[in-house]
C-alpha cells in the first residue's frame, strides 16, 4: 500500500470531540483510534511541550500515520490494540495522561478499499479484518454453527431477520463455500420478505455490521479498555468517546455512570456510611450530530459523542 494514499477517515465530531479534550499545550495525550490521522493532527497542533501517542491496530494505518507524521516530534506512532493502552503508556515511560480519544468507526478508506471485505456495495473477499491478522469474515460466514450465527447477526446487528439470514448462508455454504462480499449480500438480501425489501437501506447493512464485529471483536475490545483508559488519567484529564452503534453506547454510557457515582448507603440511612465519592463527573450527557454534519457526512447518522472527566482517586 502506497503511504500517501487517501486514508481519510472525515473526523466525526472532529471539533466538538477535541473541544471536549480541553486540551493542554503541555499535556499528554491518546488518540487510541489514529486511522488517517484527523483527530490526532487537531490534537498536535495544540501541543507545544506536550505529546501525542496514536495508536492503531491496522497496518496500513501505521504508514499513512508514520508518513503523515514523519517531521513531528511530538507525536510518537503504536501498532497495536487500543486494549493495550496501559502496557503502551508504560512501555513509553508514561504514567498518567491529560485525555484520551477513541473514535470507535471504521474509517471511509478502510470501507471504501474493496480489498478490504467491509462494504456490501462492491465485491471483494470476505475479510473484514482491522488487523489484517486472525479471524475472518470469511471464516466466521463458512464455519459458525446456525446458532451461532444467529446469535451474533441478532445480538450486534439488531437484525430482525436473523434466523432466516442464518439459515440461508447454512443452505448456501452447503452447496459452495461463500467467498466474497457480494455472494454474501445477496444471500442476505434473498432472506428478507420482499415487502421489507423494497423499503430503505441495504438489507445487508445489519449483518455486515454484526460480522465485522464479530471478527474484530469490538465489543470485547471497549469493554476491556475502559477501565484502564479512565485509571489512566490524571485529575481533571479527560476520556471522550465516540461511538456508532447501539451497544457500544451502552457500554460506555453504563461504565461512564459507574465512574461517576458516589454514594452507595441504603436511602434510608440518615448519614452516608461507606465514604464512596464519585470519581468521575460527566462533561455532558451526550452529544448527537448536528444537522450540518448529518449534511456532510452520512455515516455520521448514528455517531454519539460522550465525555467524562476524572475528579478523584
Amino acid at each position: 500500500m502506497n503511504s500517501d494514499i487517501n486514508f481519510s477517515h472525515f473526523p466525526v465530531f472532529y471539533k466538538e470531540a477535541i473541544e471536549a479534550l480541553d486540551i493542554k499545550p503541555d499535556g499528554i495525550y491518546v488518540d487510541c483510534t489514529g486511522g488517517g490521522g484527523g483527530h490526532s493532527s487537531m490534537i498536535a497542533e495544540k501541543l507545544t511541550t506536550g505529546h501525542l501517542y496514536t495508536i492503531d491496530r491496522d497496518p496500513d494505518a501505521i504508514k499513512v500515520l508514520t508518513n503523515r507524521f514523519k517531521d513531528n516530534d511530538k507525536v510518537t506512532i503504536v501498532n497495536s490494540r487500543f486494549s493495550r493502552i496501559k502496557e503502551i503508556l508504560a512501555e513509553n515511560g508514561v504514567e498518567k495522561v491529560d485525555g484520551i480519544l477513541a473514535d470507535l468507526g471504521v474509517s471511509s478508506y478502510q470501507l471504501d478499499t474493496d480489498e478490504r471485505g467491509f462494504s456490501f456495495h462492491t465485491d471483494a473477499p470476505l475479510d473484514m479484518r482491522m488487523s489484517k491478522e486472525g479471524l475472518s469474515a470469511k471464516d466466521v460466514v463458512n464455519t459458525y454453527s446456525v446458532g451461532e450465527l444467529i446469535k451474533i447477526i441478532s445480538a450486534y446487528g439488531e437484525e430482525k431477520f436473523a434466523k432466516a439470514i442464518a439459515y440461508n448462508i447454512d443452505k448456501h455454504r452447503k452447496e459452495k463455500e461463500i467467498e466474497t462480499t457480494l455472494q454474501l449480500a445477496e444471500i442476505i438480501k434473498e432472506s428478507y420478505p420482499a415487502s421489507v425489501r423494497r423499503k430503505s437501506g441495504h438489507p445487508a447493512r445489519k449483518t455486515f455490521q454484526a460480522i465485522r464485529i464479530e471478527v474484530n471483536a469490538e465489543l470485547d475490545e471497549l469493554k476491556n479498555s475502559l477501565d484502564d483508559m479512565f485509571s489512566s488519567l490524571k485529575i481533571s484529564g479527560r476520556v471522550v468517546i465516540i461511538t456508532f452503534h447501539s451497544l457500544e453506547d451502552r457500554i460506555v454510557k453504563v461504565r461512564f455512570n459507574d465512574f461517576c457515582k458516589g454514594c452507595t448507603c441504603p436511602p434510608e440511612f440518615p448519614v452516608c456510611v461507606c465514604g464512596k465519592e464519585p470519581k468521575g463527573k460527566l462533561v455532558f450527557k451526550v452529544k448527537e450530530p448536528s444537522e450540518k454534519e448529518l449534511e456532510e457526512n452520512s455515516r455520521s447518522r448514528s455517531a454519539k459523542l460522550r465525555a467524562i472527566e476524572r475528579v478523584g482517586e
